[in-house]
């Protein structure tokens, strides 16, 4: 399948399809931890959930790293109207749109302790997850939460991101991973 731009370029090429809500499901985990009160079972019940949670933080980071290289190729339209952005002529929060980057971060930072504590491991989180996270935040506060973002060239980009060489090779990339859901693959296209 080939990305047709000609009725105008989507805000998202299909990315959302392969995400759910971090910050209800990491408080959900924890609220079901807190029903056991056997330290082994809490230790168990962690040890089972916590590849799913891997994945939705891979998920995630991947997810911003997409939005970021997204912005970045579709740049390179001249002028095309963006479709399906709902946050266009909304009033921008800063609280409220870096509060979900601002969780992120704060738990990725202890994630640590816990994986420590509930599994008696070592654990590091990769650090170009924080690198990702700053750049999505500069992303977010730059782009105001995308209000006036109408078309191509009305969006930001980080200058910190990596740039694309080869703006055909992130659009195949990124048509790949929206059909696959292998988003963390995006990661290493803007750290």
């Amino acid at each position: 399948m080939v990305m047709n731009f000609e009725e105008g370029v989507p805000f998202d090429p299909g990315f959302i399809q392969h995400i759910s809500a971090i910050i209800p499901n990491i408080q959900y985990m924890y609220e079901n931890l807190e029903k056991y009160r056997n330290f082994g079972q809490k230790r168990n019940q962690f040890k089972m959930l916590f590849p799913k949670l891997e994945e939705l933080i891979n998920n995630y980071m991947g997810f911003y790293s997409g939005c970021i290289l997204w912005a970045e190729a579709i740049k390179t339209l001249d002028n095309k109207p963006i479709t399906g952005n709902y946050c266009v002529d909304g009033t921008y929060d800063e609280e409220e749109t870096l509060q979900e980057v601002r969780f992120l971060r704060h738990y990725l930072e202890c994630l640590p302790k816990d994986v420590k504590y509930y599994i008696g491991k070592d654990y590091e989180i990769p650090e170009e997850f924080f690198k990702v996270l700053d750049l999505y935040e500069e992303f977010l506060r730059e782009n105001q939460g995308f209000i006036k973002v109408s078309n191509t060239n009305d969006i930001k980009v980080p200058e910190k991101s990596k740039k694309i060489e080869n703006i055909q090779t992130a659009f195949d990339k990124i048509e790949e991973v929206t059909q696959n859901g292998k988003l963390k693959e995006l990661v290493e296209w803007i750290v």
